[in-house]
């Protein structure tokens, strides 16, 4: 939810509302510059997040396993990686014709409601289990409970997970650059 929040009004009053993307550019920044600096600072937003939540999970003995921390690492790659490619979509929109209610409605709560986190992908019906299975949601949680708790699945599928979250994240990266550059034209 916060990296679709930061990830699409922010990226529109940057370029349309409050413009405050073409300030830096108006210096030596370059867009991809400016696209990172966004980036960063709402990565380190996400890092203290996922580290507040875990304090308070492990404060209540809901995090028994050795390498529950590294869910912080996961909670903001998975954030990263649902969220670049938003802020690629977001960086490409000129008019504000309601796109962002239709990203919310369509996409986000299915990805929110379906991602298995509630309860388990198994217990949905096949037609919206596919959901959960493209959701960088799922990919994250899944990943958070072999690191909690020590849930038992194949390395294969935990390995599958890292590379599902890496490659939103470095695709949505590109994108954003790219977009970044086309619409401040460098």
């Amino acid at each position: 939810m916060t990296a679709a929040n930061e990830f699409t009004f922010p990226v529109m009053g940057g370029f349309k509302w409050r413009r405050t993307y073409y300030g830096p550019h108006a210096s030596p920044l370059t867009p991809q510059q400016i696209a990172a600096g966004h980036i960063m600072a709402v990565t380190l937003r996400f890092l203290l997040q996922s580290a507040i939540y875990f304090a308070a999970v492990a404060l209540f003995g809901a995090a028994p396993g050795g390498w529950g921390w590294v869910t912080i690492l996961v909670a903001t790659l998975a954030a990263l990686s649902f969220g670049l490619p938003l802020m690629a979509y977001s960086a490409s929109i000129t008019e504000d014709k309601g796109q962002f209610a239709l990203v919310m409605r369509f996409i986000v709560m299915p990805l929110f409601l379906f991602s298995g986190t509630f309860f388990p992908l198994d217990s949905l019906p096949l037609a919206v289990r596919w959901i959960g299975w493209i959701s960088p949601i799922w990919h994250g949680t899944e990943l958070g409970r072999v690191f909690t708790y020590g849930y038992q699945e194949p390395p294969l599928l935990t390995v599958l997970h890292v590379v599902v979250l890496v490659g939103l994240a470095v695709v949505g990266w590109f994108l954003t650059r790219r977009q970044f550059a086309a619409r401040m034209g460098r």
